[in-house]
């Protein structure tokens, strides 16, 4: 048997029902359960309020870093299949309340753009409540065509973010 080389990924983690805290926790334990992966950093939780035209409430956010030797599809499959055993339903609207959210923001140093996968995740740079948790667990990634993540989070403003307490 060969070794299989471990790559970097980062998942970002959101929920707004259903007592999100215990949500994210349940969804990290299930992370650090993926075979051939390992969980090795975890951001704390952020409070955001919600992006889009959807009043709901507002999400408490994370970001997960693991190392995993599975191919790119096998993880991306077993992460779709945990959001559906978490509880995830079918959404109904884009933007709209969700038990648990799942995603992949970026893997290695692939980029993808499939129907299913954009990789690294097309919202990264835009977003407060994926950039300040993974400013917190991996500073210094770079983020494939897009730069480095301390100076992404430098573009963003926090408005309507806060980082809780662990």
């Amino acid at each position: 048997m060969t070794d299989a080389i471990w790559v970097p990924a980062y998942m970002g983690l959101g929920s707004n029902l259903n007592d999100p805290p215990s949500q994210l926790r349940a969804a990290l334990q299930a992370l650090a359960g993926l075979p051939q992966t390992r969980l090795v950093a975890r951001s704390p939780l952020y409070r955001s309020v919600p992006f889009g035209p959807v009043v709901q409430p507002d999400f408490i956010n994370a970001v997960a870093g693991l190392l995993t030797q599975l191919p790119l599809r096998e993880f991306f499959a077993a992460v779709r299949a945990m959001e559906s055993q978490l509880g995830r339903a079918p959404s109904r609207e884009r933007w709209g309340p969700r038990s648990i959210d799942l995603d992949l923001l970026v893997f290695g140093s692939q980029r993808c753009a499939e129907p299913d996968l954009t990789l690294p995740h097309p919202g990264i740079v835009e977003r407060n409540f994926v950039l300040y948790p993974l400013a917190d667990v991996a500073p210094e990634l770079e983020v494939p065509g897009l730069g480095r993540v301390s100076q992404l989070r430098a573009r963003v403003a926090g408005n309507g973010i806060q980082r809780l307490a662990d």
